[in-house]
């Protein structure tokens, strides 16, 4: 199966899953929350945060295709961007990291370790940006999809408990220090980019060669 990533924009954020689309957990406040859920406006209002924080930062999320298909996602911002940080016990984020607030795989997709390639990705794009860590939120009474990572899962992936709590424990993963799991991440999104890349073309003959300067450059 081919896999590629995306960041995520405007022009694909139609292709969330349903609930995820409209979903405004992580980017407005409790209260505006409810308002804007009240009055029907959390598609606009998340299509607002989403525009306002690329202009500002950059990427703030990546897609993740099988064979074409929208088989997952991740969200991540600094936690200036994520008003509902304030609502957890645990909070607040270390200031040298970047938040992974929420994401998902879709069910036929389950099982094949696409969560910890969008986790790589994220902790790769956030390691370039001279960020130290990612910190995420748990839940350890995770029963089912939603908007926050089951602990267990961040567990899994390299983060470690920092702040605990009986429902939302505060998590780290360490890129400056992680070495091993650096390696791991750069070697398995090699092989991810070596799996959609294309084919490479046939050697040209001797005399094109001497010619013709190519080079390659990755995403």
């Amino acid at each position: 199966m081919a896999r590629r990533l995306e960041p995520l924009t405007l022009a694909n954020l139609d292709e969330l899953p349903v609930p995820c689309r409209s979903c405004v957990f992580w980017e407005l406040d409790p209260v505006a929350a409810r308002q804007a859920s009240r009055n029907g406006g959390t598609p606009l209002e998340k299509e607002a945060w989403l525009s306002q924080l690329l202009l500002d930062w950059g990427t703030a999320g990546v897609v993740l295709y099988v064979d074409d298909s929208p088989a997952g996602y991740a969200l991540y911002a600094p936690a200036a961007y994520l008003p509902r940080i304030q609502a957890f016990p645990t909070a607040p984020v270390s200031p040298d990291a970047v938040v992974l607030a929420t994401g998902r795989i879709l069910p036929r997709y389950l099982g094949m370790g696409l969560g910890k390639i969008l986790v790589q990705a994220v902790a790769k794009d956030v390691l370039k940006r001279g960020f130290r860590a990612v910190e995420a939120f748990g839940d350890n009474r995770w029963d089912g999809p939603g908007c926050v990572w089951p602990t267990d899962f961040l567990q899994a992936v390299g983060f470690a408990v920092v702040r605990d709590h009986p429902r939302n424990p505060r998590l780290r993963l360490d890129l400056r220090s992680a070495v091993t799991w650096r390696t791991e991440m750069e070697a398995a999104l090699e092989r991810l980019m070596g799996a959609i890349r294309p084919e490479p073309a046939r050697p040209a003959p001797a005399a094109v060669r001497d010619t013709v300067k190519r080079g390659t450059e990755l995403p």
